[in-house]
């Protein structure tokens, strides 16, 4: 099998990296035409030569990224733009390699989807008193141990020696740029790069393995881990396996986002909400949205009250923002909300909600206060400025 470090050197493999992109719906025309003129003029040689001759692929420049409607922050890596097009192209490639993984692994793999974990646990919990324990890994990319990383990788690149010697020189690499500086610092596989989710799909690898084996209901979608038991003693004892494992790999679970569910309690996971045969969107989900149309409306208000603008022009604006969040997201690589959620659910209740609390401060918008007077702009007033209804979108894309 040729090596995925000479694919790469290939106009024929990028042409077809190109269109597999193009069918999958994941460039938007700009995008597009930027990335057709970078593998016409064949911009990437400079990169894949570097490579090839066994050069670095430089030094990642760090960011820190606000999670809007938590006030939690983030690392993030990346690279220039054309090595970031040279690790998707690799990303893409590493396909070859999905077949190691267990079935219960479903993140970031070819023909899997979150959906069908979900429906997977929906099967499984139907009918059945069953306990259920929920787990979130702290900084799950930038925390995985490179030193144990590199054997599992030698392992599964033995038909491919050059692949290993550039992941081995890319995740033995501790340097990045922070700011003006260099630094040197615990990087794991960088979250951010095209070839993260790849690489946290084999670090636990053997965990998945492991829960498969022992017929365990178990479903892991990066760092989210949920296991199903029959009894509370069951459950006890498998998370004490899982607690072990994340040991030997030196991860750290997230407490906050630790929880035991016992039978007939609704079950949160990777947003959704499962209760018994109804799946709606999440409490968790319903708190980070709300978050998020709270401190948009109140930024849209100071810059009203600073300006002396139309507050309608606020009103727009909110709209218009939570329109792209909800329908369109501006990063063709990511899924945008409703198609995260829509084709799973079975209930609108929580869009429900979420409708309720945008309308709620777009009226804020209107007069700066929370008060009866804000039901002088109608729903037909909202609708007016583009206001979509998440219920509303939901039923026609069920009916579709």
């Amino acid at each position: 099998m040729e090596s995925i470090m000479r694919q790469i050197m290939s106009q024929g493999v990028w042409d077809d990296f190109l269109a597999h992109r193009l069918r999958k719906g994941r460039f938007t025309w700009h995008s597009f035409e930027e990335a057709d003129d970078f593998v016409d003029s064949e911009s990437y040689l400079p990169v894949v030569s570097r490579l090839s001759g066994g050069e670095e692929l430089g030094i990642p420049f760090k960011t820190v990224i606000n999670k809007m409607g938590t006030g939690k922050k983030r690392v993030v890596y990346h690279f220039g733009d054309p090595e970031m097009t040279v690790l998707k192209l690799i990303s893409h490639l590493l396909y070859r390699y999905d077949g190691l993984f267990a079935s219960n692994c479903y993140a970031f793999r070819r023909g899997k989807r979150a959906s069908d974990a979900i429906f997977r646990l929906k099967r499984e919990m139907k009918g059945r008193k069953l306990w259920a324990y929920k787990v979130d890994i702290h900084d799950y990319f930038n925390s995985i141990s490179i030193p144990v990383l590199l054997p599992i990788l030698s392992g599964i690149f033995k038909d491919d020696p050059q692949l290993y010697s550039f992941f081995e020189r890319l995740l033995s690499d501790d340097r990045t740029w922070s700011g003006d500086e260099v630094i040197r610092e615990q990087r794991g596989v960088m979250a951010g790069t095209p070839t993260a989710p790849f690489l946290a799909n084999v670090y636990l690898m053997e965990v998945d393995h492991h829960f498969e084996k022992e017929g365990v209901v178990y479903a892991r979608y990066s760092d989210d881990i949920l296991i199903l038991a029959v009894s509370e003693e069951e459950l006890a004892a498998r998370k004490d396996e899982l607690s072990d494992f994340l040991k030997k790999y030196y991860l750290e679970v997230n407490p906050a986002k630790e929880h035991v569910y016992a039978p007939g309690e609704a079950v949160d996971f990777l947003g959704f909400s499962l209760d018994g045969s109804r799946i709606d969107v999440s409490k968790a989900t319903l708190t980070k949205m709300k978050g998020k149309i709270r401190r948009k409306a109140r930024s849209l208000h100071r810059w009203v009250s600073k300006t002396g603008k139309d507050p309608v022009l606020a009103m727009k604006a909110l709209i218009n923002a939570f329109n792209r969040k909800f329908f369109e997201e501006g990063d063709p690589d990511t899924l945008s909300w409703s198609r995260w959620f829509f084709p799973v659910i079975n209930s609108a209740e929580g869009l429900g909600v979420i409708d309720h609390y945008l309308q709620d401060n777009i009226r804020f918008l209107s007069t700066g206060k929370h008060n009866k007077a804000n039901y002088r702009a109608r729903y037909e007033d909202l609708k007016s400025l583009g206001y979509r209804s998440l219920v509303h979108e939901y039923h026609k894309f069920r009916q579709k």
